[in-house]
């Protein structure tokens, strides 16, 4: 080997030497720090839970919905707040156990919803009587049985009349009213509202970029449609509660 090529090697491990002392150490340290991490990783990006989704909230006066404060008692006879629910993406329906109209088609798919998100700790319902007079816990219980409520996040609830119609109609603008002349005695919205992790109101978008706002909980993903030909929204719902368990 000649001389010439052995000065070419000196040079190339003096470079190598002078590059690991001045930034090996550096790449240490923003390693240590996170800093590679958190900023330079595209895979770690991709999988980034903190993003916020495409779905809209909800505004009032420019301010996102949240939901109301409400206490309530569950099928197992225990208190239940709207802060039992924060960290959970949850939806929210308003029906009674004697209901035989649209009821048990709305909890059919609640229960098909449920079944899909087993395992997932961080996700529930919220289900209000607004018959509170008949469905006590007990009634609750029987009914969530007979229904096949396994998900421990499920809470159907009872309490105060004047309160559940307040929540209903006024916190959620879903519709609830004594009707004698309706079929069981009352009318109420078939309609599910989303919640998110921070008890926001959160829907998708339509085509013209508005917030749809509830979800159509009475026509199944098998029925397509419902009676009135418009199209089933239980698929859009549980693509969006992926959406919110992302986030």
């Amino acid at each position: 080997m000649s001389k010439k090529t052995n000065y070419s090697y000196i040079g190339i491990a003096f470079i190598i030497l002078v590059f690991g002392i001045i930034f090996i150490p550096k790449i240490i340290d923003r390693v240590s720090s996170g800093d590679v991490i958190r900023n330079e990783s595209r895979s770690d990006f991709a999988n980034d839970k903190t993003a916020t989704s495409d779905l809209a909230f909800i505004e009032i006066n420019n301010e996102p919905k949240k939901v109301p404060a409400f206490s309530f008692i569950n099928q197992n006879g225990d208190i239940i707040t709207n802060k039992d629910y924060l960290g959970k993406v949850y939806v929210i329906e308003f029906f009674f156990t004697t209901c035989p109209t649209i009821c048990p088609r709305m909890n059919a798919n609640l229960i098909q919803i449920q079944n899909s998100f087993k395992g997932f700790e961080n996700f529930g319902v919220a289900s209000f009587t607004i018959n509170p007079d008949y469905d006590t816990p007990e009634v609750l219980k029987k009914y969530a049985d007979q229904y096949g409520v396994t998900n421990p996040n499920w809470h159907l609830m009872t309490g105060d009349k004047d309160a559940i119609y307040k929540l209903s109609n006024e916190g959620f603008n879903l519709y609830t009213a004594e009707e004698d002349q309706a079929a069981g005695g009352f009318e109420h919205s078939g309609n599910f509202a989303l919640i998110d992790k921070n008890g926001f109101i959160r829907s998708r978008k339509d085509q013209f970029g508005n917030p749809i706002i509830y979800y159509r909980g009475i026509a199944s993903e098998a029925e397509k449609v419902d009676e009135d030909g418009a199209p089933e929204e239980i698929s859009a719902l549980k693509e969006d509660i992926k959406k919110l368990l992302n986030e």
